[in-house]
């Protein structure tokens, strides 16, 4: 079967201009939509899962979801920062007891207020936690009622850019410097003393205790904490427990999304069809042509199928590309499993890219696939004679 010469069908779409940019915008808009929805979702998976470290353990009370569910206590942090599997050097355990609490900060726009993390962390928090740098000011430090912001939490609420005071439970605080952690979700928090914000918190226990772990180390020193019948412990690694973090929010974003997605290619489609059988009707003469000139009915067929294809990936492209510019913005929700605001970046992959195309390509498929047939049916003697 001899094929229609694509240049043929570039310049047939580029006839008839106005339907034509039509539906490269109708198409470009949804694979928009479908790419930013599955960018947003990637960005939440992507910044709470760098929040973790590869060598990192994570220890909560057995049963809980989030550090704002669990309890550890003292005499579990003594032993579990005792254990040889734990990274030392010249400053002692690479281990920090922590604890989160959540409170709600005023908004600088003056839209109320929202939970905001509030992460008390023990003296080697930035040797266990390294991806985490104070870019501004300085580390605060221990009884002086100081604490740092991370640098995407800083800009969006009263009290707590460098220099300011901020009231956290009982008393109040002065920010003496500002953090960046790579993106992660650390960049969204308050950070201070654990000694000093769990009394004013009036909390006497951890939330959970983090360790650097030696090469190879986690599975001895899970099996050693799940083991000592005085804990009652959970051992996870740093990375998985952000990764769970982020299932729920990335899932519910994926949903909703490809749903407004799936809803709004309908309607591409749609218009995908009309342009294409505004081409065939326009074309008739020139379909009877074809057929005349030796081209079979699936030659035809296919002619119209691929003038559908380049209409499609030309409108997907530029939704592509209108979708990227998104990774310049930034924008905040309430994690899930946390309860607390967490700022996130649209991130864009080359997976996304893929499946954006593919979504493309399927638009019109399906779009053109029908006017082609029609276009194919059409008898040569009925077409010269119309």
């Amino acid at each position: 079967m001899s094929l229609i010469p694509v240049y043929y069908n570039h310049r047939s779409l580029w006839a008839r201009k106005v339907t034509t940019v039509a539906s490269l915008i109708g198409i470009a808009l949804v694979v928009f939509v479908f790419c930013t929805v599955l960018m947003l979702a990637h960005g939440v998976e992507t910044t709470l899962t760098a929040t973790g470290h590869p060598n990192n353990a994570m220890v909560l009370r057995k049963g809980a979801q989030a550090e704002i569910q669990s309890v550890v206590t003292r005499e579990i942090k003594d032993i579990l920062s005792a254990a040889p599997e734990v990274t030392s050097d010249g400053g002692g355990p690479l281990f920090s007891p922590e604890l989160v609490v959540l409170l709600v900060l005023d908004r600088r726009d003056g839209e109320g207020g929202s939970n905001v993390a509030v992460r008390g962390v023990g003296a080697r928090a930035l040797a266990v936690h390294n991806q985490v740098k104070v870019a501004e000011g300085r580390m605060f430090e221990h009884g002086k009622g100081e604490v740092i912001v991370g640098r995407k939490l800083a800009a969006r609420f009263v009290g707590t850019r460098l220099g300011e005071t901020v009231k956290l439970g009982r008393r109040e605080w002065k920010v003496v410097g500002v953090i960046e952690a790579g993106g992660s979700a650390f960049e969204s928090e308050i950070w201070g003393d654990v000694e000093d914000l769990m009394p004013a918190f009036q909390r006497t226990m951890f939330s959970s205790v983090t360790a650097r772990l030696k090469a190879g180390g986690f599975d001895t020193y899970k099996a050693r904490a799940l083991g000592d019948p005085r804990m009652d412990v959970d051992v996870m690694p740093e990375v998985q427990y952000y990764r769970d973090q982020s299932k729920g929010l990335a899932l519910f974003v994926r949903i909703l999304g490809l749903f407004v997605a799936i809803v709004f290619s309908l309607g591409a489609m749609i218009g995908a069809m009309i342009t294409m059988y505004a081409q065939v009707a326009a074309r008739v003469r020139e379909v009877g042509t074809l057929r005349a000139l030796g081209f079979q009915r699936r030659a035809v067929l296919a002619g119209f199928v691929i003038e559908s294809l380049m209409l499609a990936l030309v409108g997907g492209a530029a939704g592509i590309a209108l979708a990227s510019l998104m990774q310049l913005a930034s924008f905040s929700t309430m994690n899930f499993a946390s309860f607390s605001e967490v700022v996130f970046r649209f991130d864009l992959s080359g997976g996304i890219v893929l499946a954006s195309l593919v979504f493309a390509t399927l638009i019109g498929i399906f779009g053109g696939l029908a006017p082609a047939a029609r276009a194919a049916r059409l008898r040569i003697v009925d077409v010269i004679r119309a």
